[in-house]
């Protein structure tokens, strides 16, 4: 949950105006939750973007966000520095401004898209402790056990088109996982942007990851993931709850009847 700047000790308040040069000028961030704070800062040095957090999970999520970007390339917001005080630790990053892209079918930004899964698809997790897939989605299989570095909510609002590419923003919930779950978690939000799940699945065929993934596999992963977003939308009445376990359940009923018109046809040639 956010709290407001007011709630940051002086000490660190001290310390983040030693690093931005002086005065400077809070605005808040409009999304988010992993850290208690999340604003852009405007000082003499110019614009950061800083989270601060000190409950034990939000300092964890802060610590993987700080990891990631030290270890990975350009799609991270680099970090420029952090600090540590009174219980709080806080974060200094790149300001990466721009808008968010249109994943709609056809978009141009796909091809952002593309490119930076291309890139992320080959990223090995560095030797740290990451989230496991079990206790990032609620659920297991062994074929989702990886040792590839995946960001785990590629949701629009955490990607940002700039002249550079796609930039992605936002690590608290880095997991090291088979390449594969970061393309079956990209589903839904796909589905969100107006495509179809049939569509969807068609897009990530793209990457190697999703055609090397075994059928049912796949079908026990979005069986999964919609009886989880069902279960918290009977107890979750945000817009974002209902919409994910509608989009999750659009995708398993798309596997169901693919699956089961496989069948019939492996069926129909068999009895030819």
């Amino acid at each position: 949950m956010r709290s407001d700047w007011t709630a940051l000790p002086e000490s660190v308040t001290a310390g983040i105006a030693e690093r931005v040069g002086g005065t400077f000028n809070v605005a808040h961030a409009s999304s988010g939750d992993h850290a208690e704070v999340a604003s852009t800062v405007t000082g003499p040095a110019g614009q950061v973007f800083v989270k601060a957090a000190s409950g034990e999970l939000s300092v964890r999520s802060l610590r993987y966000e700080l990891a990631v970007t030290r270890a990975i390339g350009r799609h991270p917001p680099a970090i420029l520095w952090h600090l540590e005080s009174d219980g709080w630790l806080v974060v200094g990053t790149e300001h990466v401004a721009g808008p968010h892209p249109d994943l709609s079918p056809g978009s141009k930004d796909l091809n952002l898209l593309l490119a930076a899964l291309t890139a992320l698809q080959e990223t090995p997790a560095p030797s740290e402790t990451w989230f496991t897939p079990a206790a990032r989605l609620g659920f297991a299989h062994p074929a989702m056990d990886g040792e590839t570095l995946i960001h785990s909510d590629l949701n629009p609002a955490n990607l940002i088109v700039t002249p550079l590419g796609l930039r992605i923003v936002d690590w608290a919930w880095a997991t090291t996982a088979a390449a594969w779950v970061e393309l079956a978690l990209l589903v839904p939000w796909l589905i969100g942007s107006g495509h179809s799940a049939e569509q969807a699945e068609e897009w990530l065929t793209q990457l190697p990851a999703s055609t090397a993934t075994d059928r049912q596999v796949l079908d026990d992963f979005a069986s999964k993931n919609a009886t989880k977003w069902a279960a918290k939308s009977r107890q979750n009445i945000e817009r974002r709850v209902s919409d994910l376990a509608m989009r999750t359940g659009e995708w398993e009923d798309h596997r169901i009847v693919s699956h089961q018109s496989a069948r019939e046809l492996q069926r129909g040639g068999i009895l030819s």
